[in-house]
């Protein structure tokens, strides 16, 4: 894998939620150019936030595995596009499924469209969030409140309630938490709520289904180079965005997504309720 990736970003800002790969200069290596082993041969998996970021990645890495991909995205379509043409210039196959899934109508709806079109489901990764950046609590309405936390946690758990119905022994659920809900954020508060929400729910859900065989984990990153940073901060702090970090810089998406490809694995068999923190060095507890 290429190793000499950016420290430092082109001074930019998106005025939109949750930003558009697109438009980012540079573009965010979501792409890992080596041979794969197809440790997910067979399996299907629905990939929330799939368009994008740590979700594109994450689902080239799962097509390179061998995997069936649904992303569901809420409405970057051209992002969405571009991952699933990668994805098929693989050989792999996906589908796309744009709609809010702070509605568990459409999660419902989503959710039969995957097990219709693919005739069953083995993997559910919980991805897609939104942040919106304060200075003051006194800044987060009740709407953004609601907000985000229908998108992170609500979106989750709607997804989660409704394949629940299709996963067997072996299949698993991964969640994206943040190294936020560990360390807080002084001006990303309510997203790092939602954050710490997800943790737990992830341990907790790992104890409710380990009966089942029915692994939950968590994946942790640090900051990331993905369309929620230039659609989050203003032009000064994307330019940089990720130096605190012992390794100075923001990691790329395709540095995340091997992490859920582990918990994805037989190779993970044995682990559950766990978070596995990919942050650049950064020691955190819980």
């Amino acid at each position: 894998m290429n190793r000499n990736f950016p420290k430092t970003f082109q001074a930019q800002h998106q005025n939109v939620q949750p930003g558009l790969e697109e438009k980012m200069n540079p573009k965010p290596i979501y792409i890992n150019k080596e041979e794969a082993i197809k440790k997910l041969n067979d399996k299907v998996a629905i990939i929330t936030g799939g368009d994008s970021g740590i979700g594109r990645a994450v689902a080239i890495a799962f097509a390179k595995e061998g995997a069936k991909i649904a992303i569901v995205y809420l409405n970057e379509h051209e992002d969405a596009e571009i991952t699933k043409k990668e994805i098929e210039n693989l050989g792999g196959e996906c589908i796309l499924l744009s709609g809010d899934i702070g509605n568990e109508d459409y999660c419902i709806s989503a959710i039969n469209s995957v097990k219709s079109k693919f005739n069953k489901i083995n993997i559910l990764v919980n991805n897609a969030a939104e942040q919106h950046v304060c200075k003051n609590i006194t800044d987060i309405t009740k709407e953004q409140l609601e907000k985000t936390f229908r998108t992170n946690v609500f979106g989750s758990f709607f997804m989660t309630k409704e394949v629940i119905k299709h996963l067997s022994e072996g299949d698993c659920i991964i969640n994206t938490t943040s190294i936020t809900a560990y360390q807080g954020n002084e001006t990303l508060i309510d997203y790092s709520m939602t954050k710490g929400a997800l943790t737990s729910f992830t341990r907790s859900l790992a104890v409710n289904l380990v009966g089942k065989g029915i692994r939950v984990n968590s994946v942790a990153p640090g900051p990331v180079w993905t369309p929620l940073i230039p659609a989050s901060f203003d032009e000064t702090m994307v330019s940089s965005f990720g130096q605190s970090n012992p390794m100075k810089r923001a990691a790329q998406p395709i540095e995340i997504a091997e992490a859920f490809v582990f918990l994805a694995s037989d190779g993970a068999n044995f682990i559950t309720g766990e978070t596995i923190h990919v942050n650049g060095g950064e020691f955190v507890n819980g």
